[in-house]
C-alpha cells in the first residue's frame, strides 16, 4: 500500500471515530434506519389513526409496550423527548 493510500485510511477513521463513529444520523430517525442508530433512541413517535396528531411514547408509559412504528406513514424513533418535541410532536398523556 502507498503511503498516501495509508494516510487516507488512517485520516478516514480518525474522521469517523472522532464524530461518533456510526450514531452520525440525526434524532428524529425514520425506523429503517434504527439498525444503525445509537440504541438508546428508544422513544417512540406514533401517529394517531383517528385525528393525525404526533404523539410520543417513552418507556414506562402505560402504551410504550403496545405501541408499533409504522415508517411508512411517517412514525419514527427518537433520541430524546427535547428532539422529539422540537420535531412537533407532543408527550402521549397515558
Amino acid at each position: 500500500m502507498s503511503k498516501f493510500a495509508g494516510l487516507v485510511v488512517i485520516s478516514s477513521a480518525v474522521a469517523f471515530l472522532g464524530s461518533g463513529g456510526y450514531v452520525l444520523i440525526p434524532t428524529g430517525v425514520p425506523v429503517g434506519a434504527r439498525e444503525v442508530v445509537d440504541p438508546k433512541c428508544d422513544i417512540k413517535g406514533n401517529i394517531s389513526i383517528d385525528t393525525g396528531e404526533r404523539i410520543y411514547h417513552v418507556p414506562g408509559q402505560k402504551y410504550y409496550a403496545e405501541t408499533r412504528i409504522s415508517p411508512e406513514y411517517g412514525e419514527q424513533w427518537f433520541c430524546s423527548e427535547a428532539d422529539a418535541r422540537a420535531a412537533g410532536w407532543r408527550k402521549s398523556k397515558r
